[in-house]
């Protein structure tokens, strides 16, 4: 991507979450394979991924400003992921977005009825789309829908449109999703971390059109976005695998894309009963 010398700056309102979600259910050992970009200001305030000091059963980042969390997991065998939707309702907020994936992982609704209770608070939030799920079912929210979608299985892409918009970054990603899975089950890791540092950008052509100006647009369509003030802050690949092991490997990165940390953990879930 080339450095204009300024940063994206686009309208991320309360909690600018990943920005990106490539993910699979329901393939070969895998319960969910999921690689997520979250893309931010740098200097809002943020924990790397960890167990949480007032819920040590859930292990994610958090926004350190607001408490809640764009990607996390939870023992009891719970995840959420949350994104905002560009081009949609921004500015203030009753609650930040970051509360929707905090308060699914701490809680203990099943994904359905959580996702129904979602729909119906969806006022009190900016614009964003909610994955929940729950170990036996995946679903899928988004502020501007009345119903909670169950998730078909196979391979998706989520970014700051409805889920499986297609995207220039989504379809790179989903098609490298496909390619990884199709590979040795020891290279899915490696090469989902290679797709999600993908800083090449698209054709103005295939850009979409969300009210921002081209060049801002082209600024915002590689996979990794790399920036002094606004960019990828940390890459995430999940694989929760059907016989109750889930690993969660966390990068983090700096202004510019200067890599500061990385976190692995194993944790163990119930498992999947056989159907």
């Amino acid at each position: 991507m080339r450095d204009s010398g300024r940063a994206p700056n686009p309208p991320c309102g309360i909690l600018c979450p990943v920005c990106l979600i490539a993910f699979a259910q329901g393939t070969g050992e895998n319960l969910l394979v999921l690689a997520a970009n979250r893309d931010e200001d740098h200097a809002r305030p943020t924990l790397a991924a960890g167990p949480w000091t007032d819920a040590p059963d859930v292990f994610g980042g958090r926004d350190a400003r607001d408490g809640g969390t764009w990607l996390g997991v939870a023992r009891a065998g719970r995840l959420a992921a949350v994104t905002n939707v560009r081009g949609g309702l921004a500015g203030k907020a009753a609650r930040s977005r970051g509360a929707l994936c905090r308060d699914f992982l701490i809680g203990d609704e099943d994904a359905a009825s959580y996702g129904r209770r979602v729909v119906a608070e969806r006022a009190i939030y900016a614009d964003f789309n909610l994955l929940v799920c729950d170990g036996r079912s995946l679903f899928y929210v988004n502020r501007s829908s009345d119903t909670a979608v169950r998730v078909a299985p196979g391979v998706h892409g989520l970014s700051n449109a409805a889920l499986d918009v297609p995207w220039p970054k989504v379809e790179r990603s989903t098609a490298a999703l496909r390619r990884a899975l199709d590979g040795p089950p020891e290279a899915l890791g490696p090469e989902l971390f290679a797709m999600l540092a993908d800083r090449s950008s698209a054709p103005n052509d295939d850009l979409p059109d969300t009210g921002l100006s081209r060049e801002l647009e082209r600024d915002l369509a590689p996979i990794f976005i790399a920036s002094a003030v606004y960019g990828t802050r940390s890459s995430t690949v999940i694989l929760w695998r059907k016989d109750g092991t889930l690993s969660f490997e966390e990068r983090s990165f700096g202004p510019n894309g200067v890599p500061t940390g990385a976190v692995r953990r194993e944790l163990d879930v119930p498992r999947v009963p056989s159907k």
